[in-house]
């Protein structure tokens, strides 16, 4: 019986940072430009930019929270602003 808690715990521990990785890191597909985009930490700080000089008047709100509209907005402005660093 120890032994199968040790192996059940010692898995839980190797599929831990795998499961915090795919939560941080997601994908989304922009149909109007038919590429993927991953969301990092650099895609966070160019839609909080895209947010500040579009639509100063607005609230942040994550962006898996916008509607689709929005999102489409936001991945057009992001290839207007590609090289935004």
């Amino acid at each position: 019986m120890k032994r199968f808690v040790a192996i059940l715990l010692l898995s839980g521990s190797l599929l831990m940072p795998v499961a915090g990785f795919a939560e941080e890191h997601q994908c989304y597909y922009d149909r109007d430009h038919r590429d993927w985009h991953v969301w990092n930490d650099d895609e966070n700080r160019a839609y909080r930019h895209g947010l500040m000089e579009e639509r100063r008047e607005q609230r942040y709100r994550e962006y898996r929270r916008l509607r689709a509209e929005q999102q489409r907005d936001y991945w057009r402005w992001r290839h207007e602003h590609s090289d935004w660093r």
